[in-house]
């Protein structure tokens, strides 16, 4: 019985149209969350509740499904997508109106939007590999703190009294050195030095090309590095999955092996009655 049940939600889990049918609902809980911010009449706030209460009782569901179909449940919380959902499931459950948790179950409402992550592979792989990228990241924003840091100090030396705003300690020249990066009217800033220092182009073109060009394609290599093995592990697990048997296939070997094991007995019984004939 339990195993007729499992197999049936693992086919729902696995059909396209329920897994459509999930990332339609988070839609229109976002949609509906961002509804909320506007002034709504007394017709529309009962539609919103109404709503959000489909939504909540829904993503129980489709949760439960999730845990009960799973082969692994032991394994099933140690995944933190899994966690993550249980947690914004089981909070959205507080009841918000006149209660001191009313603040924290509409955030967490808010983050709703985010099981759409959750439930499209692709996404997940992106958020997996920005994750997975951190520890290497972390070096080359290492190097470009220190590149910053010698750039601020010598801007902070050279250009403070040119302008004391954008250059008069090194917090503020870090700032500026972030501007000229994101090239926000940083060509406002070296005309302004350049009336003084001619030559202050070379120390903007060359901070330009270490952090805008060099830095920023070493952030986007490691990512897109990640990126594709992360790719090549889901495509595995795919493959994987489709070699595993499933209980309607053990089930269809047992019945043909019963039927070899019978003409096997038949086929000896026959020749033994001959033997003795």
């Amino acid at each position: 019985m339990y195993n007729n049940i499992k197999s049936q939600l693992n086919a729902l889990k696995n059909n396209k149209a329920f897994e459509l049918s999930v990332v339609a609902v988070i839609i229109i809980s976002a949609l509906e969350i961002g509804a909320k911010t506007f002034p709504l009449s007394s017709g529309a706030i009962s539609v919103t509740h109404v709503l959000d209460i489909f939504i909540t009782l829904f993503f129980l569901f489709e949760l439960s499904v999730r845990f009960i179909a799973d082969e692994d449940k032991r394994s099933f919380f140690k995944k933190g997508w899994n966690v993550f959902d249980t947690l914004v499931v089981v909070i959205s459950l507080i009841p918000i109106n006149d209660s001191e948790m009313a603040l924290l179950a509409r955030l967490v409402r808010v983050f709703r939007v985010l099981r759409m992550v959750s439930v499209v592979p692709e996404l997940r792989v992106l958020i997996n590999s920005l994750i997975k990228a951190l520890p290497q990241l972390g070096y080359v924003i290492l190097l470009m703190f220190i590149i910053f840091y010698i750039y601020a100090a010598i801007g902070s030396f050279v250009f403070k009294d040119i302008n004391p705003k954008l250059w008069g300690d090194i917090a503020i020249s870090m700032l500026t050195l972030f501007r000229i990066m994101t090239f926000e009217d940083w060509t406002d800033i070296q005309y302004e030095t350049m009336e003084v220092y001619p030559m202050s182009w070379v120390f903007y073109l060359t901070f330009i090309f270490f952090t805008a060009f060099a830095f920023l394609n070493m952030v986007i290599g490691i990512v897109v590095n990640v990126m594709e093995e992360e790719r090549s592990k889901l495509r595995k697990a795919k493959e994987d999955a489709k070699n595993i048997p499933t209980i309607e296939d053990l089930h269809s070997e047992i019945q043909q092996l019963k039927a070899l094991i019978v003409q096997q007995q038949s086929s000896k019984e026959i020749t033994d009655k001959e033997s003795a004939l």
